[in-house]
């Protein structure tokens, strides 16, 4: 699969947040990219089970406000709100921590544009990897909804060795660096959103010596 890995960064808008969840100091990562499509079009995509697992995850359970869902292999969780066409957000439970999803979409010309928002408690976790824990992880989803929009029938990029193509590390690796950069203009001090982006790209790569 051939991908222009510039033009694949290019197209994410990535911002960080400083907060309070709970009574509790958290961050919050927020992602935006717009699509060739329109604003109900991608909400059946972002909705409609049998369409989220063609560029995501599979995914089960009760799929309305109250319902639980399960990503296969990943998160789980109850969905919160549901505003057709514009709003979902959903608790994300993963490793035995709860973290927040915010998903809007809105009109954007004649494309329709994804605001993603996930809100995290600060922990150890993030000290060490910094908002590309989630930013990077949730940047693939994303691109991965550009490829089921605009190459239907083409397979999903196959996650357990994308990681190891040139693209996929190139990905990897730039995203991991544009939220270091995020990091910074939020207010990081420099060094450590650097160190937390190279942990981040040795984690994504599996390459130790992206981290020293």
């Amino acid at each position: 699969m051939h991908l222009n890995v510039a033009d694949q960064l290019g197209t994410v808008e990535r911002t960080v947040s400083s907060l309070e969840r709970d009574g509790q100091p958290a961050r919050a990562v927020t992602l935006a990219r717009s699509y060739a499509t329109t604003v109900e079009d991608l909400w059946d995509a972002v909705t409609n089970a049998e369409r989220v697992a063609r560029w995501f995850l599979p995914i089960s359970g009760n799929l309305e406000v109250g319902g639980r869902y399960q990503l296969e292999g990943n998160a789980g969780g109850t969905i919160t709100h549901c505003e057709r066409p514009s709003f979902l957000a959903l608790t994300w439970e993963f490793g035995g921590d709860v973290s927040w999803v915010e998903v809007r979409l809105a009109e954007d010309g004649p494309r329709a544009r994804l605001v993603l928002t996930h809100t995290a408690l600060l922990t150890d976790h993030w000290h060490e990897f910094g908002p590309g824990a989630v930013g990077v992880g949730w940047e693939m989803a994303l691109l991965g909804m550009e490829l089921y929009l605009t190459r239907p029938n083409e397979p999903k990029i196959d996650e357990a060795t994308f990681h190891t193509t040139a693209a996929g590390k190139a990905l990897h690796t730039g995203s991991s660096e544009a939220w270091g950069r995020a990091a910074i203009a939020a207010g990081t001090d420099r060094e450590v959103a650097l160190a937390a982006a190279h942990r981040t790209t040795a984690f994504y790569t599996g390459d130790p010596a992206a981290s020293d």
